[in-house]
């Protein structure tokens, strides 16, 4: 069910007040007229409202008042399609990522929308997958954890936040560009509860989302990070080296959150929206706010650079998927 904070609803009424009796219109001219909704579609309180309350906060003084909306369930699935089927007229936009706008219509049987509803608009963050194991693990590098694996098949298993995940898509990557290992996948409801686990030595190794969090328990020796899988290494983090410097040139995956409206929102709302942001983005205490959370903020992104990011994790993740049979989960 969406839920609005008392303090969005009260700000959106109040501009709605301000317009009663003024014509509405959808047209790029008169963009924007009345309040912009940006749909969370995950429960409140998540990563995505981290993600996308800043960006709201700073779009009031950029194009008007704008609100969150959290409509969470089915993985996004429900605030995704909540999208697909609205106006294209720019006043209800998503905060999308790789599992809402690739990895659910892939695998989803008969989805209720599909890729090429939505168009991109803005990246506002990337995130990389870490490769992290528990200390008992005789490995320091991906080489010696492949190495390790295959003298012990069965033996090891990986843990991650549920099936059809990106980090679960990745654990399967990495297993087949290594040869085949025969490491067991173990789905949990959400990345901590994997985490407590390898802590606790339940797990070998987890395939998460690189956080401060991680760091704080490499540092105190309860686990070890080996890799990350952007293409360069974090500046948060730059002495993690990535899975292509450790041998494997084709094991590159970044996670993202951006901006989408639906399919045939006018190209002006499109740029206007983008610019609007671009100018949010360039925030030091935006961008500060970020990678305080782990998060590496995007300050030069556009509707058709996000569409590339777009369409590369569809390159990356498509086969890998077709491989492990879940077309139709």
């Amino acid at each position: 069910m969406a839920s609005l904070s008392r303090r969005d609803f009260v700000n959106a009424a109040t501009f709605a007040a301000a317009l009663a009796g003024n014509p509405r219109s959808g047209r790029a001219t008169d963009y924007p007229s009345r309040p912009i909704r940006l749909v969370i579609p995950y429960s409140a309180g998540g990563s995505g409202d981290q993600i996308g309350r800043p960006w709201v906060e700073r779009m009031s003084s950029q194009l008007g008042p704008t609100y969150v909306d959290n409509i969470g369930g089915a993985g996004g699935a429900i605030g995704t399609t909540a999208i697909a089927r609205e106006k294209p007229d720019g006043y209800s936009l998503l905060l999308g990522n790789g599992s809402t706008q690739v990895i659910i219509p892939l695998t989803t049987r008969n989805p209720a929308y599909s890729i090429s509803d939505f168009r991109a608009i803005y990246r506002l963050i990337s995130s990389a997958l870490v490769f992290a194991i528990h200390p008992s693990v005789p490995a320091t590098d991906l080489q010696g954890l492949i190495a390790h694996a295959r003298s012990n098949p069965g033996k090891l298993s990986y843990g991650t936040p549920g099936i059809g995940t990106g980090n679960h898509l990745v654990g399967e990557q990495f297993k087949q560009q290594a040869g085949g290992l025969d490491i067991v996948h173990i789905p949990y409801r959400g990345i901590s509860q994997a985490t407590n686990d390898l802590v606790s030595g339940q797990i070998s190794l987890v395939v998460a989302v690189m956080s401060v969090q991680l760091q704080q328990l490499s540092r105190a020796g309860k686990i070890r990070l080996l890799a990350v899988t952007t293409d360069k290494r974090l500046s948060g983090a730059p002495d993690i080296p990535t899975a292509i410097e450790s041998g494997m040139p084709h094991l590159s995956y970044q996670g993202w959150f951006g901006l989408f409206a639906p399919k045939t929102t006018d190209d002006a709302i499109i740029d206007r929206i983008a610019q609007a942001t671009l100018a949010a983005m360039a925030d030091p205490v935006l961008q500060a706010n970020y990678r305080a959370q782990g998060m590496e903020p995007d300050s030069d992104s556009g509707p058709d650079k996000f569409q590339r990011t777009v369409d590369a994790t569809l390159a990356s993740l498509a086969p890998v998927i077709r491989s492990i049979g879940l077309q139709s989960l």
